[in-house]
This record gives C-alpha cells, sequence and structure tokens, in this order.
C-alpha cells in the first residue's frame, strides 16, 4: 500500500490539470436514435465504450462483433424472433456483446448470475422456456449440465472473442447497420429479469424495449450525464441497477465504462483516485454502488488511509473535484453511512429508489441539497402515489399524488403534514408482465393501471421529498442490495431432515441494511450450527441468500390462527 500512496502523490497534479480540460470540452450527441441502445454505435463509432481486463473497445468494436454473432443467434434459432436466450457472461465485454447481439437478432435477453447454482439456473431456463443458452468458456462445464436438463442448445462463445472484437475497424457506414427494423423494436420485449416475491418462485419480469428507453431516458436528463462521463462499474449484470443504470446509460450516451469483474475495495480507490494501472482510466466521473460496498470502501479506507493526515486531504480534494456524482441505491442507506461518505470524499451520495418492475422511480435532483434517508421525488415522465387501505382493508385511498412533468412537480392530490402509505407507480418505464404469469400480474396493479410497489413510504411537505420507511410485507428482506423472499429461504431451508420449523427473518444491520437470520426448532435429540447449515444449503440456494445469523429454539411462538408473527419473533430474539 505505500506504493500505492507514492503513485497518488506522484500523479495528483497532472491528473487534476489534465480532468480540467477534459470537463471543458463536453461533447453530448446532439441526438440520439431511438431503440436499442446498440443503435447509437453509429453516432460515436470511434469512442471507447468498454475497458475490461483485456482491453479498450470502441462502440464499433463491439457493434461488429455483435452483428456477427448475433447471426449465429439467428441459424440456432432457426430464424424465428422473440425467443428467450439465456446468456452467462462475465462482467466484461462478452457480456455487451452477447446482449447487443441477441437484440440485433430480435430475440429476449435473460441474463444470468455467477452467483446462483445450477438448481436456480436450470429453474430460469424451464420457467422462461429458453430456446437457446449463451456462455463463454469459463462457464461452459456449468451451463453444459443446465443445457442437458432443459433440452435447451448451449453456445459457448470463442476464446477470442474479445481480442478480436478489439481488433475490429469499422470501414464504411454499412459496417455499423444491423438488427431488426425500428418498427420491431417498438412493439417486442427486450428482456426478462428475476425478482423475489412473497409467494412461490422467483417471477420474471419482462421489460419491452420501450420500457428500458424510457428507464434510460429519464437518467439521462436528471444525472446529467454526458458522453464525456467515465463510469466505474463493480455491480452485478443481472439486476436493473447493474444493467440500466450503470451500463445502458453510459452505453447510450456515448460515455466510457470501465468495467471490473468483481467488486475489491483496494482496487476500487485505487480507480477513484486515479491510480489505475491504465493512464486513460484515471478520469472516473461516475460511481454508483449498494449500501454495502461504501460501507466497505469505508472500511478499507479506516485500514489504509486514516492516520494519514496527507493522503486524507488528498483523497477528498480528488474525489470531490475529480468526480461528479456517487449515487447509492437499491436498498437504504444508513444514515452514518451517508454522513462518514461526506466525510471523507466531500460527496453527499445522491439516493435514488427503484425496482426491478418499474426502474427508477424517486431520485433526488442532481443538484439538490440531500440528506440522508430522502430518496427525492419522481423523475421525468413518472407519476407516484401514496395509498392507504380503507375500513374495510379492501380498497386503496390516495392522500397524495403527484407527477414530475419536465421537471416540476404537480400534485393532484395533496395532504400536509407527513403523510405516509404504500408507494403506487405509473411511467412508461413500468414492466410489462410477469412471464407467464397473467394473475400475479393482474394482483400487482390496481384496477386503474398503479402498480403497488408493496413499499411504505412518506412524503415530507416541509421537505418537498420523499423517504422509503420499509417493505409493507415483512417476508421481503433488502439485503446487501438484493431483494430476498424470507419464505424462499423457508421452504429451502424446511427440506433440512433435522429441522422441523423454521421462519427467517431480516434484521437491520448497518452494512448489510438487513442481514438474514433463520430461527429453527430442531427435531428431538439433533442439533445444528450456522456453519452446517450454509454447508448444506450453498448448492440449493444463491450465496446472496444463506443466512448469516442462527438461532435454535425448542418452538416458534405462534398466534392465535397458528401463524408466526415475524414483528413480535424479531423483538423476542433479536
Amino acid at each position: 500500500m505505500p506504493l500505492l500512496n507514492r503513485h497518488i502523490r506522484s500523479t495528483v497534479f497532472n491528473f487534476n490539470r489534465k480532468y480540467q480540460q477534459t470537463q471543458a470540452k463536453v461533447n453530448v450527441p446532439p441526438s440520439l436514435p431511438s431503440g436499442p441502445v446498440f443503435k447509437n454505435a453509429q453516432s460515436f463509432p470511434d469512442r471507447i465504450a468498454l475497458r475490461d481486463n483485456i482491453a479498450n473497445y470502441t462502440y464499433a468494436n463491439i457493434f461488429m462483433s455483435a452483428h456477427g454473432l448475433s447471426k449465429r443467434i439467428t441459424n440456432l434459432v432457426n430464424g424465428r424472433r422473440n425467443e428467450r436466450v439465456l446468456f452467462l457472461c462475465p462482467n466484461d465485454a462478452n457480456y455487451v456483446i452477447t446482449l447487443w447481439a441477441i437484440w440485433m437478432s430480435g430475440q429476449i435477453a435473460v441474463p444470468l448470475s455467477p452467483l446462483h447454482p445450477k438448481n436456480i439456473l436450470l429453474y430460469y431456463a424451464n420457467d422462461t422456456n429458453s430456446k437457446l443458452l449463451i456462455t463463454t468458456p469459463k462457464y461452459a462445464e456449468l451451463m453444459q449440465k443446465v443445457s442437458k436438463n432443459a433440452h435447451s442448445p448451449l453456445y459457448v462463445l470463442d476464446e477470442k472473442l474479445k481480442l478480436n472484437c478489439a481488433q475490429m475497424h469499422a470501414e464504411t457506414q454499412n459496417d455499423l447497420e444491423g438488427g431488426q427494423p425500428s418498427d420491431f423494436y417498438d412493439n417486442s420485449n427486450a428482456m426478462i429479469l428475476y425478482t423475489s416475491g412473497t409467494t412461490g418462485s422467483p417471477k420474471g419480469v419482462v421489460l419491452t424495449h420501450k420500457n428500458l428507453q424510457s428507464q434510460i431516458g429519464m437518467l439521462l436528463d436528471a444525472w446529467k450525464w454526458t458522453s464525456n462521463d467515465v463510469l466505474l462499474h463493480t455491480l452485478p449484470l443481472h439486476h436493473v441497477h447493474g444493467i440500466v443504470n450503470a451500463l445502458l446509460c453510459p452505453l447510450t450516451i456515448g460515455a466510457k465504462t470501465i468495467m471490473l469483474q468483481k467488486f475489491n475495495a483496494n482496487t476500487v480507490w485505487s480507480y477513484l483516485l486515479g491510480v489505475s494501472p491504465v493512464p486513460d482510466d484515471r478520469k472516473i466521473t461516475v460511481y454508483m454502488a449498494v449500501p454495502t460496498i461504501y460501507s466497505k470502501l469505508l472500511e478499507e479506507y479506516k485500514r489504509v488511509f486514516k492516520d494519514d493526515p496527507k493522503m486524507v486531504e488528498h483523497i477528498k480534494n480528488t474525489l470531490k473535484n475529480k468526480i461528479r456524482v456517487m449515487i447509492s441505491g437499491s436498498s437504504p442507506l444508513p444514515a452514518t453511512t451517508y454522513e462518514k461518505w461526506l466525510e471523507i470524499s466531500g460527496h453527499r451520495l445522491l439516493e435514488r429508489y427503484g425496482m426491478t418492475e418499474t426502474g427508477m422511480v424517486l431520485s433526488n435532483t442532481y443538484d439538490s441539497d440531500r440528506e440522508p434517508g430522502y430518496v427525492g421525488i419522481p423523475l421525468p415522465g413518472v407519476s407516484v402515489k401514496l395509498a392507504e387501505e380503507d375500513d374495510t382493508g379492501e380498497q386503496l385511498k390516495t392522500i397524495v399524488e403527484c407527477t414530475n412533468d419536465n421537471g416540476t412537480v404537480v400534485f393532484s392530490k395533496y395532504k400536509d403534514g407527513c403523510p405516509k402509505g404504500e408507494l403506487l407507480v405509473k411511467s412508461d418505464g413500468v414492466f410489462k408482465e410477469y412471464y407467464n404469469r397473467p394473475d400475479a400480474t393482474l394482483k400487482e396493479f390496481t384496477t386503474d393501471g398503479w402498480f403497488k410497489t408493496g413499499d411504505v413510504c412518506q412524503y415530507s411537505t416541509e421537505k418537498k421529498k420523499f423517504k422509503i420507511l420499509g417493505r409493507k410485507n415483512v417476508d421481503i428482506i433488502k439485503s446487501g442490495g438484493y431483494k430476498i423472499s424470507a419464505l424462499e429461504i423457508e421452504t429451502h431451508i424446511l427440506a433440512h431432515p433435522d429441522i422441523r420449523e423454521c421462519a427467517v427473518v431480516g434484521v437491520s444491520d448497518e452494512e448489510w441494511g438487513q442481514k438474514i437470520c433463520a430461527i429453527v426448532a430442531l427435531q428431538d435429540g439433533k442439533e445444528i450450527t450456522l456453519e452446517t447449515l450454509i454447508e448444506w444449503a450453498e448448492p440449493k440456494m444463491p450465496k446472496y441468500c444463506l443466512p448469516t445469523e442462527l438461532k435454535v429454539t425448542k418452538s416458534l411462538p405462534k398466534n392465535s390462527m397458528g401463524k408466526i408473527n415475524k414483528k413480535e419473533l424479531v423483538k423476542l430474539m433479536f
């Protein structure tokens, strides 16, 4: 680490001078084509779109590589369109090439995660009735098993795909032509992302190309994206946060994305402070993460930099002057994390709120005086309302309703004080449906078309901002940026031969937002530890669903109806 410190000090002057020069030449394309993001490559073919662990890739590089792969995909699905294509790629150029190729071929992309065990991947393949699986050699063995069990063909990308991509050059405008006619994308589905609900198995959220265009457009406007931005990407690529906010936004505007294969606190600090191994990568202007990542960066700061006054001063000056915006989302940001980050970086983290089903909904404005806990106002083109159940418990009564109309929040229903209720949303970004689940889709919408988020929200008439108070349903846990079904975890744990009863709850935690805690009652004469439970559960659940705390009790307390009151259980056990 002393080498890192010396490197930082030696580059401060030159970096700040170059950064100021770059900021003075903001280049925003006057207009962007409508349609999938790959169509925008024609506007800036020679700009760097992405850098991964191998190379830099221009927009033309990625377009041409994706176009070639799209022809192969079309052949593999026998010339059909609107088929579901599942793909598992690392966080690198292969992911972007594959995503663009799927869309160029006219198919529906279903991104998978290496965090998921084989049974979850197989569930997604069967649930979507996938017609093709795509992966890299790194995951070929795993995906061959999924392919065999799902009876879907598997295509393994060439190991040299990325290297070949980086060497491609567009000779004529025709080299940047590809994809389906524009009217196809106006009426077609683009992507299926999986999300946990309160009951049953994960549901596939169907997002259309128009949904994605709406979500991207409102964020480009609200967060003041330009083509001179450089984003450091350290998020998973099977969630809206990592896909839309942190990847499709910069790719749409002609900005550059530096993609790390996974989050590492030491590596991220190197990039944020402008001492990455590659000189061109020392210009990070945008960073977005979940609260857990900011907590881990704070831990690394305390371990490495805190006792060096010169480094403390340098870090604050560098981050404040170099990075124009730092964003936090996917779970509530603890006030202490917000204040500590402000102290060391000079940045008031921009908090926003969204869901897989809706994209981003609420956001602090770019130039607002932010404060912890508040997620701002509706984004452009978004309407929200707060609703509470009537006396019968069957109808929702609106207490606040407003729309962001070209930057101005217009209220059609208003209540003084700090009214709170369930947050409901309408916008062009709201998803189309849950895949093959018409009843589940219908259940999540009101009769007049408002999507029910299940989150309890409050509006402060004094601060003129919204604040998320938590989930309406205790069976949804927000941990480390993931929305997790407690019932799904309970179903897995109850299959353990030594466990008789189980309740899974989320308990407030400074680092994770909520930690996953399992309370179990055992069969007579049996014993269990957290370590043995995790070892047993690892092949069955994603790692982020595994409990981090275990409590063993003789029996789980129940109410007169025989149901477990989880809120009381949390108070009793924790």
